[in-house]
């Protein structure tokens, strides 16, 4: 199943400035018993979302209405821990489809690219200045441009590069992971094979 195309997102912004958020906090490891990548957008922070009883925590982020978007801004360290695919599930599933951090662990970051959410390191200077925006008005947007790999605060113009592999990118763009990419290619794959034998 093909992801989401990506090339520019222009959102608000979900704040979560909490650093050294490991897999497990992401989606706890009793949730991944499911193999389809539909459905865990209920469980994502579930630890942090919800009490034992199953009822919602006012004082997380993702409870309080005060935030939307498609971009979750993160603390410094975010996607540490076991190499899980189904952390970046969750997170696809719930409807992000950019996370930006300082720094990312290298094996979420690579399973984000895989999967659809476009990881976007930034430095931390530039994620004080967004933190700083978004507490002060909710409603301030980002615009994340892949083909240009530029990230901007729409209400000052502050922009910053980020880095993505030329590869990724493009499937990004085309909204494949590797097994679609190799489909899309399969003629020519087809055609080098017969013209090498």
């Amino acid at each position: 199943m093909p992801y989401d195309r990506f090339n520019v997102l222009k959102s608000t912004v979900v704040p979560l400035p909490t650093e050294n958020v490991d897999t497990d906090q992401i989606i706890p490891a009793r949730f991944l018993k499911a193999t389809e990548r539909e459905g865990f957008g209920d469980n994502l922070f579930r630890d942090w979302r919800y009490d034992v009883e199953g009822n919602p925590k006012k004082d997380f982020v993702l409870n309080d209405q005060t935030y939307s978007g498609k971009i979750l801004l993160a603390g410094k360290n975010f996607g540490s821990g076991s190499s899980r695919e189904h952390a970046v599930w969750a997170l696809y599933d719930y409807g992000f489809r950019c996370v930006v951090s300082s720094f990312f662990a290298d094996i979420f970051k690579n399973n984000c690219l895989n999967i659809g959410v476009l990881p976007v390191t930034i430095t931390p200077e530039f994620a004080e200045v967004l933190f700083k925006a978004i507490e002060e008005n909710p409603k301030t947007e980002v615009e994340v441009n892949l083909d240009k790999q530029t990230i901007t605060l729409l209400s000052t113009g502050q922009s910053e590069p980020f880095d993505i592999n030329s590869y990724k990118k493009e499937n990004m763009k085309n909204g494949f992971d590797d097994i679609d990419y190799l489909l899309n290619i399969k003629d020519e794959i087809i055609s080098f094979a017969q013209h090498k034998v």
